[in-house]
């Protein structure tokens, strides 16, 4: 048998049965996944194809061990200007996402997968920037180099792959845990109810579409905030895509950023059974990735790839 990093049929057999899986999860919820008050979620902040941390974000997630165990990860893929093979034009990032299907497929209804703005670029084939480099660009040549004239096979599994995944998880903790929020100054484009619904393709186009403007979001306002928590019966968002030196800072009244990407990136363990607690003493809560690297092949002390 073909293995999937070498071949188009297997990695698109890969990324369509974990599309399926995720679709057909029991905590699935139209767009969003719901997770009851019990076990515990570990989220990241954008991954960006970086090895090592998303080992160690692993690590900490201990998904064999006993218990409801879930995990959340952000923004798989664009590992930056030069993926995984410096000095040329390709990224290989594709290949996080057939680790991370292997994983939703090992562990039904745990690992999920949110839609982050460069997944829904790739999907889409929207040009977007990482690096300086046009990262969809890239991730199309390392499909070229991976699988020659049957790239186009794993393309397309690719994007049924992003299709599927959710767009938030929501915890009945009052935990909200999405790549980000619509920008305040959009506010009154943003379909509210999204989260009530299946996507439509018109949810991915811009600038209005429910599942772009909601990935793509940068500017929150506290009365913003304040008003989607009341909309959306939320204590405490979660969220990446800003970059924050510190890997993780807390945003008035009730947001968290995460980085789990660079050198200081963060990762963060909630308890599922308990009320989660405020987004400002969440900051301390995010463990530093630096600290897991020590014993992981190609790790040390300093931290892993920027």
């Amino acid at each position: 048998m073909q293995h999937w990093t070498t071949d188009a049929n297997a990695f698109a057999d890969l990324l369509e049965s974990a599309a399926d899986a995720m679709l057909a999860s029991p905590v699935r919820d139209g767009c969003v996944v719901r997770l009851p008050m019990r076990g515990s979620l570990v989220v990241s902040g954008d991954i960006h194809d970086n090895p090592l941390h998303f080992a160690a974000v692993l690590r900490l997630a201990r998904l064999d061990a006993a218990g409801d165990r879930h995990l959340a990860l952000q923004e798989l893929i664009h590992g930056g200007s030069s993926g995984q093979h410096p000095g040329d034009d390709r990224d290989m990032s594709h290949r996080m996402l057939g680790r991370v299907a292997e994983l939703v497929l090992a562990h039904p209804g745990r690992v999920h997968p949110l839609l982050a703005n460069h997944e829904i670029a790739q999907l889409r084939g929207h040009p977007i920037a990482k690096g300086g480099v046009n990262n969809v660009a890239q991730f199309d040549a390392g499909l070229e180099w991976a699988f020659g004239d049957d790239a186009f096979i794993a393309a397309e599994a690719v994007k049924r792959f992003i299709r599927a995944m959710p767009l938030a998880a929501v915890c009945e903790n009052g935990a909200f845990v999405s790549h980000s929020l619509p920008s305040a100054g959009g506010a009154r484009h943003f379909d509210v109810r999204v989260l009530e619904r299946e996507l439509h393709d018109e949810d991915f186009d811009p600038p209005y579409g429910a599942a772009y403007m909601l990935t793509w979001g940068r500017t929150h306002t506290p009365e913003h905030l304040a008003a989607l928590a009341r909309d959306w019966s939320v204590r405490t968002f979660i969220v990446g895509h800003t970059f924050v030196e510190s890997g993780a800072e807390f945003r008035s009244p009730n947001m968290l950023i995460l980085n789990s990407d660079h050198p200081r990136g963060r990762v963060l363990e909630i308890d599922l059974a308990s009320p989660v607690p405020d987004a400002a003493a969440l900051v301390d809560r995010a463990l530093p990735l630096a600290t897991m690297l020590g014993d992981l092949p190609g790790g040390d002390a300093h931290g892993a790839r920027a």
